[in-house]
């Protein structure tokens, strides 16, 4: 069976983390040809372990994408350069999977799905949270009208203090925020998902520089101490969401909050018929999925505790990463659509963007 051949660009932590050791997961259905860093040591050690034996290395991504045994180019970089080079690869006539969230600003985003659209390529954002056994379960459940109308929700991607101290995360020119785009972009996304709602019409959002630029502010890091001198990004944000349809989102994320519950990727959903909870983080090393409803006119809890994931994990190939990539080999290979579509993913960068506009401004952002 003929595979897909992939280029990986940015051959740092999300790539080694996960897209690598999933891609080897599904090596029946893919080979990855060539690595491509700016660092020219990281993209020789990850073509050493997971490339084919002839994989070629580049430092330009000109290169890599208009590579002609490359099919399908993953872009793993800071979000500051997701445009570009996804940009680049549907140029150059590869299909596109882009690491989470798509771009650090709406108008980027545009741009790439425009390009995505002239290319007639396939075209996904990283979102492995919605390949979890929890999620899939709860998706089915909303997806079959069990839990009736859900119009109030709440996103969770909550730290007590777990600032990441590697890579350029406190960066706000390459990242273009901190939580709020990088983990509060999980939990936002698997609930939109849930609620199978896209239309948002406006948004108010705060956002706190308060424990990461305190000189006491490293201390008790479950990954060590980061430097307040280089923490450019927020510790906190929080937006309220308006929808077209009178529903409502409310989105909490941090990196670092005096608060005792430690939740990310994780989602409360209010229906008209039930309600339902999936509680994943650093405070649950299960993932927790409980639904609330009447039963016989009592409250009623049934609780679904399958065997879940470490949140903080050092690498290797979890079960939702595997499932990530073995759905988008085979939307190339047989010409499926993949479960992330780009204009869901645009949705979740026009909301969080807003909310950074409204916590700006101090106004509510409208769409």
């Amino acid at each position: 069976m003929k595979k897909v051949r992939v280029g990986i660009v940015g051959c740092g932590g999300i790539a080694n983390q996960k897209h690598l050791p999933s891609l080897k997961a599904n090596e029946d259905l893919n080979e990855v040809v060539a690595f491509c860093d700016i660092i020219e040591e990281r993209a020789v050690k990850a073509a050493a372990q997971y490339g084919t034996h002839d994989a070629r290395v580049y430092t330009n991504y000109y290169e890599l994408v208009n590579d002609p045994d490359v099919d399908v180019v993953h872009v793993c970089t800071p979000n500051v350069a997701h445009c570009p080079i996804t940009v680049a690869a549907f140029e150059a006539g590869k299909h596109v999977m882009c690491e989470k969230p798509m771009a650090h600003c709406s108008e980027d985003a545009r741009i790439m799905i425009e390009a995505w659209k002239k290319s007639v390529k396939k075209f996904t954002v990283g979102y492995q949270n919605r390949f979890r056994d929890d999620t899939q379960t709860l998706h089915a459940s909303c997806a079959a009208g069990e839990l009736g109308e859900v119009y109030f929700a709440k996103a969770h991607a909550l730290r007590r203090r777990a600032v990441p101290t590697w890579g350029v995360f406190p960066n706000k020119a390459l990242q273009g925020g901190g939580p709020l785009i990088d983990i509060g972009t999980h939990a936002l996304d698997i609930t939109l998902w849930m609620m199978d709602n896209y239309e948002p019409v406006s948004v108010s959002g705060q956002v706190f520089y308060k424990l990461g630029r305190q000189a006491d502010g490293p201390d008790g890091n479950v990954f060590g101490p980061w430097d307040p001198e280089t923490f450019e990004v927020e510790d906190s944000a929080f937006g309220m969401v308006k929808m077209k349809n009178g529903a409502a989102i409310y989105l909490e994320s941090s990196w670092a909050l005096n608060v005792l519950k430690s939740m990310e990727a994780s989602t409360t959903l209010c229906g008209t018929k039930a309600g339902a909870e999936i509680h994943h983080g650093g405070s649950y090393p299960k993932d927790e999925l409980i639904y609330n409803t009447v039963e016989h006119n009592q409250l009623m809890e049934k609780t679904i505790s399958p065997a879940g994931v470490v949140d903080f994990f050092e690498g290797g190939a979890s079960a939702e990463g595997v499932r990530e990539q073995k759905q988008w080999m085979e939307a190339i290979l047989y010409d499926k659509e993949p479960l992330v579509k780009p204009e869901q993913a645009f949705v979740v960068t026009q909301i969080l963007e807003g909310i950074y506009q409204s916590a700006e401004t101090g106004k509510e952002v409208f769409f």
